[in-house]
């Protein structure tokens, strides 16, 4: 099974309000649902740069913003738009099925 990508559920709609955030574990995965201006975004939930959990930051328009270091990542490619970030944040696929938010791990 290892290698394929498969589709999980990850939590309803209403958990994760307007311009909030939604964290869980998955397997071996820390992730979190954002749902910025009504867009849900999924992503890995530790910053790329120290093990800070994004959960824990602030929302903007810009992405979502470590609380440790203060960088910013964009929620649709994962780029981190200002230091000390440098790599990118994973990103994935999300789905909307009857109000319930899937992620593709």
């Amino acid at each position: 099974m290892n290698g394929m990508a498969r589709w999980i559920r990850a939590c309803t709609m209403g958990q994760v309000g307007k311009n909030e955030m939604y964290s869980f574990d998955f397997e071996d995965k820390r992730l979190l649902i954002t749902n910025l201006g009504g867009k849900i975004f999924a992503s890995d939930r530790i910053c790329t740069h120290e093990e800070a959990d994004l959960s824990t930051g602030f929302l903007s328009s810009e992405g979502v913003r470590c609380p440790l270091h203060l960088s910013v990542f964009n929620l649709e490619n994962g780029i981190p738009q200002n230091p000390p970030a440098e790599r990118p944040l994973k990103i994935y696929n999300v789905k909307i099925d009857q109000n319930e938010i899937y992620v593709e791990v």
